[in-house]
């Protein structure tokens, strides 16, 4: 059974062709890799999935369901929840109070029940307080940074609050996008623990990341991208060694010299 299913998707900006006829599946607690050089269409594949962009042709299924062409806040709702290449955090609003966001979708309470302040508004707004507190604290982040506002904390802090506020919504399937990005080994080396532990919550992973290391090391499989089309699928040990991948970075004559 799939988690997500794309099929044939499609997305042309004028007339480029960003996205060819892309298939790709993950799985029930799986972690699946995204690679390809820059511009090879990953985060246009990401910016289609979450809504941001309608796909030209193709289907979307998220746990069984058709999502093509729905707005990001209703693909949301339904329990897929991304990061973007830049962290994308309310800067001046406490640490706290961004990983409260993510738990929105999980939420009931509407304008009117939060000004009449009924027993079971106080009893969600306590819920929603602890759940974004037990996130923060998953991802590494240290208790006494709760009360900062997130532009005064580190780049590798905001970095795993970004995190942290995806994961507060109890999503189905994380979509990292280039993670790692800015990132030093140590920080790095703790995402990739992260991305694991995630894993073992029940959250599938679709990743989107240059660092090499990172992704044969935490992927069980590995779809890679050539200028919008798919040009492999694979474990990654046969990744590694597919002579269209290797070009697809190095160009053909660095690839033919690596298959002698």
């Amino acid at each position: 059974m799939s988690l997500l299913r794309v099929s044939g998707l499609t997305k042309k900006f004028g007339g480029l062709t960003a996205l060819d006829a892309v298939d790709l599946e993950v799985r029930p607690g799986q972690i699946r890799g995204l690679i390809g050089p820059n511009g090879s269409g990953k985060t246009t594949f990401f910016n289609v999935v979450c809504g941001i962009f309608p796909p030209n042709t193709g289907s979307i299924e998220f746990k069984g369901e058709q999502i093509t062409g729905l707005g990001p806040h209703r693909i949301c709702a339904r329990g897929l929840a991304r990061t973007f290449q830049e962290v994308q955090l309310m800067y001046d609003m406490t640490v706290l109070e961004n990983a409260m966001i993510g738990v929105h979708r999980l939420s009931r309470a509407g304008v009117v029940d939060a000004v009449l302040r009924l027993p079971w508004v106080v009893r969600e707004e306590e819920m929603i307080e602890q759940k974004a507190r037990d996130c923060l604290s998953f991802v590494g982040l240290p208790e006494d940074l709760e009360q900062e506002l997130a532009r005064n904390i580190s780049y590798g802090h905001q970095r795993l609050l970004d995190i942290a506020r995806c994961l507060a919504g109890d999503p189905d399937l994380l979509l990292l996008d280039e993670p790692t990005a800015g990132m030093n080994k140590t920080e790095t080396e703790h995402l990739m623990d992260l991305i694991r532990r995630i894993q073992g919550r029940g959250t599938s992973v679709l990743l989107v990341e240059h660092d090499m290391h990172l992704i044969m090391n935490v992927c069980e499989v590995i779809s890679c991208l050539n200028h919008g089309v798919k040009i492999a699928d694979d474990k990654p040990g046969e990744i590694q060694a597919d002579e269209q991948v290797i070009e697809a970075y190095l160009g053909s004559q660095r690839s033919k010299e690596l298959s002698r």
